[in-house]
């Protein structure tokens, strides 16, 4: 059929358009208002076993310039010369971002882990805090995130989802279990993981045991009963403890004790990790045990210092160093697929302002490699742009793909080893430990890091440089005169997103006009090291 075209005539298009409007014609974007492309890489981010040689292209007219330490660059960071490539020799967050002019593209980052040629025992994907309700949220998310654990593993040995795969809140969701498991066999199909185990924990969202048997492959959840079970990975022991009644379970507790002994007994076990995960972390440990429970399980795997024990459960991001603890066992804290928290007692600056909220919608898992003379685990971003938790005052963790940040490192990556002839010397010699903790405090490296902007309504604070990451800033505003405070907060940093702003906004509340104040800040890193003070006066 024979299709007319539908033309409005500038009459017409009068009458379509608000009072006192004009219609025009369309204009041809200029040079001015063509927003500048981002710059395109010409490797990949992902697992390479050799350094990599990084090509960074962009349209003519403009030059790249780039970060190596995950903040976002500016026109002061180096630019990429043309022709040549960055050479990549160690794990690396590469920022780029195309200037033209007084404009700049939008940043855009790769994460790459450069490893040798040493082929490990094995390789394993660790998660928790799925919390997967419905295909229509769920799907492309996880296509992004399974797409990003091929770039890393194209096929790991076993995928390891520790506790919290729904959401049911005593509210009947048990049946949810069925979405998890088409989605994760989607996705183990598409992405030809034929031989990737998958071994599920037992969290305190996922309804009953029985719904867990229920909807999942029996592999995925072998347990005899009590939601505990021991499985073998390319001939690793990983044991899976359920949490939510290990203290009050004898008969759990029994088994694990059991099994622990009889594997240390064997002296071709005795620096060969094993791998426990347990959904809710024990006390005096990871992230210094925020949210932990189970002493009995602390206390069981106390006398066998090859137990790494991955937990979730908190949310807590693996973006902070205490991430990792070490003292009579390796615990290593798993990170949310669903989104992150952070300690309480911190305000987040939001779209409404400064707020006592301690969520991201940043999704994390852990990459663990385990060779023959350590284990080594990487912290990989499955989605952390920056993004509002609540946006028009509505929870929006559910954002959907694409995802910029993908693949993107969280941080460096641990390394755990076990070198001794006894228990105690293998504790002797860990690395996380709470005496062996980082003492290094942050660093303001601007001349002036501090400034009003948005015509004096935010304090502006330049980000402070650490040898790991900044935590928070202590920022309090007063009126000298009289004492009065006028702000007094404890700010999150935004390290967790990627890349990291260079600066933070902080609203101020109302000023007096005519009165004096004096802002005072402290940069302070997770172990609570803080740098020396700076400061700025400023009028109302």
């Amino acid at each position: 059929m024979r299709r007319t075209p539908f033309v409005i005539a500038a009459a017409s298009l009068a009458l379509l358009l608000p009072a006192g409007a004009h219609a025009t014609a369309p204009t041809a974007p200029t040079a001015s208002t063509t927003p500048t492309a981002p710059p395109t890489f010409g490797t990949p981010g992902g697992r390479y076993e050799r350094p990599v040689s990084l090509t960074l292209r962009a349209e003519r007219g403009t030059t790249i310039r780039y970060t190596l330490d995950g903040t976002t660059p500016t026109r002061a960071d180096r630019a990429v010369v043309p022709g040549q490539a960055l050479r990549l020799t160690k794990d690396t967050n590469v920022t780029a971002v195309a200037f033209r002019g007084g404009r700049s593209s939008v940043p855009v980052s790769a994460g790459y882990l450069v490893r040798g040629k040493e082929k490990p025992v094995a390789r394993l994907v660790v998660m928790s805090d799925v919390h997967i309700g419905g295909h229509e949220k769920n799907d492309k998310k996880y296509e992004s995130f399974f797409d990003t654990i091929g770039s890393v593993f194209p096929e790991p040995d076993a995928i390891l989802s520790n506790g919290d795969m729904i959401n049911d809140n005593g509210d009947g969701r048990g049946g949810d279990h069925r979405i998890v498991s088409e989605i994760f066999r989607a996705n183990l199909e598409r992405k030809g993981m034929d031989d990737t185990q998958v071994l599920l924990s037992h969290g305190n969202h996922d309804a009953s045991l029985a719904d867990m048997r229920a909807h999942y492959p029996r592999a995925w959840f072998p347990d005899a009963g009590g939601g505990y079970y021991e499985s073998t990975v390319r001939g690793l022991h990983v044991l899976t403890v359920n949490t939510e009644t290990y203290d009050s379970d004898r008969a759990q507790r029994a088994w694990l004790k059991k099994r622990l002994a009889e594997i240390s007994a064997d002296p071709a076990n005795a620096r060969t990790p094993v791998l426990v995960q347990g959904h809710r972390p024990a006390p005096g440990t990871a992230m210094d045990g925020q949210q932990a429970s189970n002493p009995r399980l602390a206390e069981d795997l106390a006398a066998h210092p090859q137990v790494i024990y991955f937990s979730g459960h908190s949310h807590l991001n693996i973006n902070d160093e205490r991430s990792v603890h070490q003292r009579d066992f390796t615990a290593v804290n798993d990170g949310s697929m669903s989104y992150v928290e952070m300690d309480h007692g911190y305000q987040a600056i939001m779209e409404t302002g400064l707020a006592d909220r301690f969520e991201a919608p940043t999704a994390q898992a852990l990459f663990v490699e385990v060779y023959r003379d350590r284990t080594e685990i990487a912290r990989v971003n499955m989605a952390a742009d920056k993004h509002d938790i609540y946006t028009g005052g509505k929870w929006s963790a559910d954002w959907q793909p694409p995802y910029a940040s993908a693949g993107t490192l969280a941080g460096p990556a641990w390394t755990v080893r076990l070198k001794g002839r006894s228990p105690q010397e293998t504790k002797d010699a860990f690395t996380y430990t709470d005496a062996r903790r980082n003492t290094t405090a942050p660093k303001f490296t601007d001349r002036r890091p501090l400034a009003l902007a948005d015509g004096g309504r935010t304090l502006r604070v330049r980000q402070a440089r650490d040898d790991q990451m900044v935590h928070h800033y202590r920022v309090d505003i007063e009126n000298p005169a009289t004492g009065t405070k006028l702000l007094s907060s404890k700010v999150l940093s935004e390290y967790y997103f990627m890349p990291r702003p260079n600066s933070l906004d902080i609203p101020l509340p109302a000023t007096e006009k005519g009165t004096r104040y004096v802002a005072r800040v402290r940069a302070v890193d997770a172990h609570g090291n803080a740098s020396r003070e700076t400061t700025l006066g400023f009028g109302g």
